[in-house]
């Protein structure tokens, strides 16, 4: 009776039985094909490392984008643990909490993609080698200037640093070359200190729409620069109303 059924079958009702269709290839042997991509951003031709130092809200998005583009020496850095509160806004699963951010999003990250990224469960000092591009998303303005003087300024080896700000519906996004006095003054300029700000926009005023949407700027500002395009070294965001200004 089950044959004759599913000779007798249309395509329409053929869709109105899901659980028949199994996937042909294992996803163990699947080749992620960047096709799509290949004429904005070749990934094989992407060589350097890219450091994201805090993984929460906007840096768990940034580092996921960054490796479904296909870039494959990415390291993240954190040493805080998945708390319930991180599900709204952030990439991680109700399976990760508890855990520490860096290998929860380490193993998100291997599932989608099937890329390795080094992970660093600890805190980012001066002593700390950083190189290529660096994406500076910790919560704390003090933190972040800390980092700035100690790690990233001056530093040759870093050839752009991506620094984000977010309110619950607007933002910042920055690309400074960290050896550029000109963009040096820019951004140093725009720095405040946590008892200045009213609450840290990074954690307590983001919501997953405009965190994803921030992030993906923050992953042109990437693609800009490697292509040789003006990537404007800031860029306001308003969701309410929409809007992009150049800074």
């Amino acid at each position: 009776m089950a044959e004759d059924q599913a000779a007798t079958d249309t395509p329409e009702e053929v869709l109105d039985h899901p659980a028949t269709v199994e996937p042909t290839v294992p996803a163990s042997i699947v080749i992620v094909d960047y096709w799509r991509q290949l004429d904005l951003f070749p990934p094989d031709k992407f060589e350097d490392e890219v450091h994201i130092i805090g993984v929460g809200a906007t840096g768990s998005y940034v580092a996921f984008l960054l490796a479904k583009m296909g870039i494959k020496k990415i390291h993240i850095y954190d040493f805080d643990a998945v708390e319930d509160h991180n599900l709204p806004n952030q990439v991680y699963r109700l399976k990760d909490v508890g855990h520490p951010k860096v290998e929860a999003l380490r193993d998100i990250i291997l599932e989608a993609t099937g890329l390795e990224i080094t992970v660093h469960n600890e805190v980012v000092t001066s002593a700390t080698k950083l190189k290529g591009i660096v994406y500076l998303m910790v919560d704390s303005m003090n933190v972040r200037r800390e980092i700035w003087e100690g790690a990233i300024k001056y530093r040759l080896n870093v050839r752009l640093m991506v620094e984000t700000r977010m309110g619950i519906d607007n933002g910042r996004v920055y690309a400074i070359l960290p050896f550029s006095p000109e963009d040096i003054r820019l951004w140093e300029g725009t720095l405040y200190t946590d008892e200045e700000a009213e609450e840290s926009p990074c954690t307590n005023r983001a919501i997953s729409p405009t965190v994803s949407l921030i992030a993906s700027i923050a992953v042109w500002k990437l693609i800009k620069w490697f292509k040789g395009d003006n990537y404007q070294q800031e860029l306001i965001v308003c969701a309410k109303p929409m809007m992009i200004i150049e800074g």
